[in-house]
């Protein structure tokens, strides 16, 4: 048993929080009351002057890549001292299951972006996933089944409608997925294959998710006021790509979760109004509709994700001939002056060995580097790294937008990001919930009640996870301790966590004091079916 003692508890209801004592068996709580008589053989955790909540849920990760490494310590620690104990995986239709165990285009499975290098395994289904990682990794993994992956499986990366047949079996794919405990589908409209699916595709895979009352989160064709996806005058891009979505769910009471509510370039600032008018106005048509952000205003994305998709299906060859560097290199000039957003702004995170020299440098710092335009410069780096780089790109947002969302009652809060081996590293995943946690105590965000309501029960509720997210007898034992003063104070930025003192994972204790136990995570976490 062990008992915690005189905390300022945050149940993750979103009520006031009380001083109380909380008393755990094995992985479970067994008591919540405000004050519970210490027994012999008990282990007490004294809690005066500390708060204590559930252990943070991460609404949008990849992390289901990094759960079935071989060694998935290191991929997690960041985020344990961040307080962070549960994640919900596959986003952007890029997941680690979800597809057929006889495809050929298995090595495209992650969109680029993920890839089985170094895992215990391949794992296409979620049972063989769950039963993968279940007591073998650090922390809780709730798993969404990926379009990407499934539609990839099945006809690979190509640029066209899928046949009945195909259709079909992508379709199989996802639901039976979801009858083994997937937390809901994702959508990836900004990566191949997802980018080639066409309205008819994607309400099927709605109405899956209508079926089973799951949510389908969906990242969208465009986060800018202009892109390569449509057409470069008019209504601005990140509105077009909501429209579609409208489309989608108009009519249905399907779950609908917009991935990483953020506004790439600083002329799509002026569209977060009409976007949440739009969300908005889906959950008055009875849609359930969320969003999730996080706290940092820069993101990471593929080194491709500023290519038009019909330069991306091009050959080398083709990539490199005049006229079709003629055309890109007009539109991409467009797109900078249309967009607010240029070279400056584009960050080299990751190209490959021996371009280290690279990293941490804009492409417009490269660019003078190697005397080109700044234009040549970006499609070297793109052939160097196979185009297959990584990028830190901002802004993509700006505190007071962060504030006001975070504020809102259908957002929650995630970090989208992961530990690359390689280059530089997401700044999320340092201290991005620490971060809210700051600003909740600064004013500038939600209420504390609230803030840690959605990244806790929430999420839970949002993505059917029984028995997390709230400080309460029977549920599990996954529990955040902090420091108010150390959070209220703490330096931001600083590639470390703040604020955090203590963080149980199924009742065993995997940070203590700032020190990870490195024996105890290697087994903490489980798998958490839908």
């Amino acid at each position: 048993m062990i008992l915690f003692k005189g905390g300022y508890i945050y149940d993750g209801t979103g009520s006031e929080p009380f001083i109380g004592d909380i008393l755990v068996d094995n992985d479970k709580i067994v008591k919540v009351e405000h004050d519970i008589p210490v027994e012999d053989g008990w282990d007490v955790v004294d809690l005066k002057g500390l708060s204590i909540s559930p252990g943070f849920i991460d609404a949008h990760s990849h992390n289901d890549w990094f759960a079935i490494k071989k060694n998935p310590q290191k991929y997690f620690e960041p985020f344990i001292r961040q307080g962070i104990t549960s994640f919900i995986t596959g986003n952007c239709g890029l997941s680690a299951v979800g597809f057929d165990p006889d495809t050929q285009h298995v090595g495209k499975v992650g969109g680029g972006l993920f890839s089985y290098t170094d895992t215990t395994g391949v794992y296409p289904s979620v049972s063989e996933f769950f039963s993968a990682i279940d007591k073998n990794n650090p922390c809780n993994i709730a798993v969404l089944a990926g379009h990407c992956s499934a539609r990839t499986s099945v006809a690979g990366y190509e640029n066209r409608p899928l046949t009945e047949a195909e259709r079909s079996e992508m379709l199989n794919i996802m639901e039976n997925a979801l009858k083994q405990g997937a937390c809901g589908l994702s959508l990836g409209l900004m990566y191949e294959p997802g980018i080639y699916a066409g309205i008819d595709e994607l309400k099927d895979v709605a109405k899956l998710c209508e079926k089973y009352d799951k949510p389908m989160t969906v990242h969208p064709r465009a986060c800018s006021a202009v892109s390569m996806t449509y057409p470069l005058l008019g209504r601005p891009h990140l509105l077009r790509a909501l429209d579609e979505l409208v489309e989608i769910a108009s009519g249905t009471k399907m779950k609908l979760q917009y991935s990483h509510a953020i506004f790439v370039g600083r002329r799509s600032f002026r569209c977060k109004d009409e976007l949440l008018a739009i969300l908005h106005g889906l959950k008055d048509k009875g849609v359930d509709m969320g969003f999730d952000i996080y706290s940092e205003l820069l993101g990471v994305s593929v080194i491709t994700v500023v290519l038009p998709a019909w330069y991306q299906v091009l050959t080398l060859e083709q990539k490199r001939h005049w006229f079709n560097k003629l055309k890109l290199s007009i539109l991409i000039r467009a797109t900078i002056i249309l967009l607010g957003f240029g070279w400056d702004d584009i960050q080299i995170a990751y190209i490959g060995p021996r371009y280290e020299q690279y990293e941490g440098k804009s492409v417009a710092q490269i660019a003078k580097e190697m005397g080109k335009s700044c234009l040549d410069a970006y499609l070297d780096l793109c052939e160097m790294s196979n185009f297959k780089g990584r990028i830190n790109m901002g802004p993509y947002s700006t505190p007071e937008i962060v504030s006001e969302l975070s504020r809102d009652k259908n957002c929650l809060y995630m970090t989208d990001a992961w530990v690359e081996d390689h280059g530089v590293q997401n700044p999320a995943i340092y201290d991005c919930f620490p971060k809210f946690l700051k600003f909740s105590l600064l004013g500038t965000g939600d209420s504390m009640p609230n803030t840690i309501k959605k990244m806790t029960s929430a999420v839970a509720e949002r993505f059917s996870i029984k028995n997390r997210g709230v400080i309460k007898p029977g549920y599990y034992a996954d529990l955040t301790v902090f420091d108010e003063r150390k959070l209220h104070d703490g330096q931001e930025d600083q590639e470390q966590s703040f604020g955090i003192e203590n963080v149980y994972i199924n009742g065993i204790k995997v940070l203590d004091d700032n020190i990870l136990d490195a024996e105890a995570i290697k087994h903490s976490g489980r798998a958490m079916k839908s």
